[in-house]
């Protein structure tokens, strides 16, 4: 019966040090991973602020669409015209997305 102890206290040293043995992996690999990534952080930002603008623009855009229909069509014919125009572009957009996510995954 005095065997047993010692061994049950060895299994859970055992487990006891694999667990921080696995902690310690993924605090290795976070660290890795955050040493990578940090230089890329203001690339990133610089790039959502782009997307930002970007989508602004595209709004201004398709706002003065509208106004520079709204004399031939009036206010809702012309918003009309934009909106199913641009839902059209983004089905389209949306779609060839798609195929191309499917045809990676397979």
């Amino acid at each position: 019966m005095s065997e047993e102890a010692p061994i049950a206290q060895l299994l859970g040293q055992l487990v006891d040090d694999g667990k921080r043995y696995a902690r310690a992996e993924v605090e290795l690999a976070k660290a890795k991973a955050a040493d990578k990534v940090l230089p890329l952080k203001p690339a990133a930002i610089l790039a959502g602020l782009g997307a930002v603008l970007a989508l602004s623009a595209g709004s201004a855009l398709l706002v003065g669409l509208i106004f520079a229909l709204t004399p031939r069509l009036g206010a809702f014919g012309a918003t009309a015209v934009v909106v199913i125009a641009a839902g059209a572009v983004a089905a389209l957009l949306f779609y060839f997305a798609y195929k191309r996510l499917v045809e990676v995954l397979r």
